[in-house]
C-alpha cells in the first residue's frame, strides 16, 4: 500500500512539473555590454530588455532585445540629447521607470564636458506613452545642489526620489517625498551614511541605492567606497520602520552584499540595478565591475549581470560575481535563441536596405528591395563606443558609406571596405513608433529613399532630414 502510495505521489509530482510552462532561455555570457557600460540599468517591459548606461557625452542610448545576450550586439538608438546649457553634458546613470503608463527617464548631468562635477544635478524626462524608447520630453530638475543617481521608490503607493549627495563632509544616501514621478514634494533627508571600514575605502562614499522588494519587505542595495578602487562594492539597508524618510527605519547589513571576486578576476563590482525574468519567476542584478584591479572609475566598466537567490530568512543573496566569458543560462521564460544580425526596413516602403547583387565590390550600390532573407538584407549594426555605429554586412563583411564624405544632399550611400572614419559612422536616433533615422556622423545627414519611390532597387542616398516616412527605418532583430 505504502508503494502504491509512494508511486501515485510521484505521478502526481510529474504530471505539476509537467504541467508547468516550460522556461527556456538563450546562454550568455558577461560582458552585457563591452562600451560604455558603467552604471547600468535594465527594464523588462512587452517581450524585451531595455538597458541604458552612462553615456559621458550629451544623449541617451537604449539598446532593446528579446533576449539578455542579445543586448551585447543590439544597436544603442539615441533617444535623448542634451537640450539646455544647465544639462547638455556628461550624463551619468540613467534609470528607466514604468508609472501610470509611462515611462520615467531619471539621469544626471552636468554644465560642461571639462570642469563637469561640481555641476552635475539630477533631471527627468517622461515619455509621450508607453514605449520605452520614446519619444521624450523634459519634465524638470530634482534638486538644487549636487546630487548624483537618483532612483524611484513606491511603498505603500507613495513615492520617493532617492539620491546621493554631500551632507557633513561625506556622500551619503538622501531621500525626498514626491507628489508624482517627476515633482519633489519636500526636503531631502539623511538616511545612510559610510560609517564602516568597507564603505570608505578609497572614498567616503554610499550612492547608487537601487530598490528590491518582495514579500512586503523592502531592501536598498547601495554602492559603497570609491568607485575608482578595486572595492567598490554593494551594501544593504532594510526598511524596518514605518517612515522611509527617517535614517532610524532603515537598518544597514554590517558586512557587504557584493564585492570584488580576485579568483573570478571581478573588481570594483556596482552601481547596480534589479530586473524580473520574462516569465516573472526569477530575479536578476545587473551591475558594472572591471576586469583588472588598477582600471578605475571611467569608461572602461563593462555591464554584467546574474541571476540572485534569497535566504531563508527573507533577504537577498546576491552571491559572487561570476567571471568574465562563463557561459550561463538566460534568465528563465527567454527565447531559445539571441539575435546577432538586422534587417533595416523603410517606414515608408516597407522594403529593406541591401548591397544591390550582393556584390562584394567597393562602391557597389546601397539600395531598397523587398524583403527576402536575404544575407545581403542582412547587417550588423557594431557599437562603435563613441554612440555611433558601423553598419556591415553580413554577405560582403564592407560597410555602408557616403561617397566621397560628401555632406551634399543626394550624395550616394554605398559599401566600401572599413576605413575607420567619420562617414562610414552612423548614429541610429529614436523617432517614434519604434523608427530611427540613420544620421551620417560627419555629415549630420541621414539615409533617404529617393524621391519616396516605393519601387524595388530604387536608391537610396544621403539627403537633409525633413521628418518624413522615407528617411525613417526600422531595426528588426533576425533570430
Amino acid at each position: 500500500m505504502a508503494r502504491r502510495l509512494l508511486t501515485l505521489l510521484a505521478v502526481l509530482l510529474l504530471a505539476l512539473t509537467l504541467g508547468q510552462p516550460t522556461a527556456s532561455a538563450a546562454s550568455f555570457a558577461n560582458p552585457v555590454k563591452s562600451v560604455k557600460g558603467a552604471d547600468p540599468w535594465i527594464s523588462y517591459h512587452d517581450g524585451n530588455y531595455y538597458l541604458v548606461t552612462t553615456s559621458w557625452t550629451d544623449v541617451i542610448t537604449i539598446r532593446k532585445s528579446a533576449t539578455l545576450a542579445g543586448l551585447s550586439t543590439a544597436p544603442s538608438v539615441q533617444v535623448w540629447k542634451g537640450d539646455a546649457a544647465s544639462r547638455c553634458c556628461n550624463i551619468w546613470a540613467p534609470e528607466l521607470h514604468f508609472v501610470n503608463g509611462r515611462w520615467y527617464l531619471y539621469y544626471v548631468a552636468g554644465q560642461n564636458a571639462s570642469d563637469y562635477n561640481p555641476t552635475q544635478r539630477s533631471h527627468v524626462l517622461e515619455s509621450a506613452g508607453s514605449d520605452p524608447m520614446g519619444p521624450y520630453t523634459y519634465k524638470g530638475q530634482l534638486n538644487s545642489a549636487w546630487m548624483l543617481d537618483p532612483s524611484l521608490m513606491n511603498v505603500g503607493g507613495r513615492l520617493y526620489m532617492l539620491g546621493s549627495a554631500i551632507t557633513g563632509g561625506t556622500q551619503n544616501l538622501v531621500i525626498a517625498p514626491m507628489s508624482n514621478p517627476y515633482t519633489v514634494s519636500g526636503s531631502y533627508s539623511t538616511i545612510s551614511t559610510p560609517t564602516h571600514a568597507w564603505e570608505r575605502q578609497g572614498g567616503t562614499v554610499n550612492e547608487g541605492a537601487e530598490v528590491l522588494q518582495r514579500g512586503g519587505r523592502t531592501f536598498l542595495i547601495y554602492s559603497a567606497s570609491g568607485c575608482w578602487t578595486p572595492d567598490y562594492k554593494l551594501g544593504q539597508l532594510e526598511l524596518t520602520g514605518s517612515n522611509p524618510l527617517s535614517a532610524s527605519s532603515w537598518t544597514k547589513k554590517s558586512t557587504p552584499v557584493f564585492q570584488r571576486s580576485d579568483a573570478n578576476g571581478v573588481y570594483g563590482p556596482g552601481h547596480n540595478g534589479f530586473f524580473t525574468s520574462p516569465d516573472g519567476r526569477e530575479n536578476w542584478i545587473v551591475y558594472h565591475a572591471n576586469d583588472s584591479a588598477s582600471e578605475g572609475c571611467d569608461n572602461g566598466r563593462t555591464t554584467r549581470a546574474q541571476k540572485l537567490t534569497w535566504n531563508s530568512d527573507g533577504t537577498p543573496n546576491l552571491g559572487t560575481p561570476v567571471r568574465l566569458g562563463a557561459s550561463m543560462p538566460g534568465p528563465s521564460g527567454e527565447p531559445a535563441s539571441a539575435a546577432t544580425t538586422y534587417t533595416v526596413s523603410n517606414r515608408n516602403s516597407s522594403k529593406c536596405l541591401e548591397v544591390a547583387g550582393s556584390s562584394s565590390a567597393d562602391g557597389a550600390n546601397v539600395q531598397q528591395y523587398a524583403c527576402n532573407g536575404g544575407a545581403n538584407q542582412r547587417w550588423r549594426l557594431e557599437d562603435l563606443g563613441d554612440d555611433t555605429h558601423r553598419l556591415v554586412n553580413v554577405a560582403t563583411g564592407k560597410v555602408l558609406d557616403t561617397a566621397d564624405c560628401s555632406s551634399a544632399d543626394g550624395a550616394d550611400l554605398r559599401q566600401w571596405s572599413w576605413l575607420n572614419n567619420t562617414c562610414q559612422r552612423s548614429r541610429f536616433i529614436a523617432t517614434d513608433s519604434g523608427y530611427v533615422r540613420i544620421t551620417n556622423q560627419a555629415t549630420g545627414k541621414v539615409a533617404d529613399v529617393a524621391n519616396c519611390s516605393t519601387a524595388d532597387s530604387a536608391d537610396v542616398r544621403q539627403w537633409s532630414w525633413l521628418n518624413n516616412n522615407c528617411q525613417q527605418w526600422r531595426l528588426n532583430p533576425v533570430q
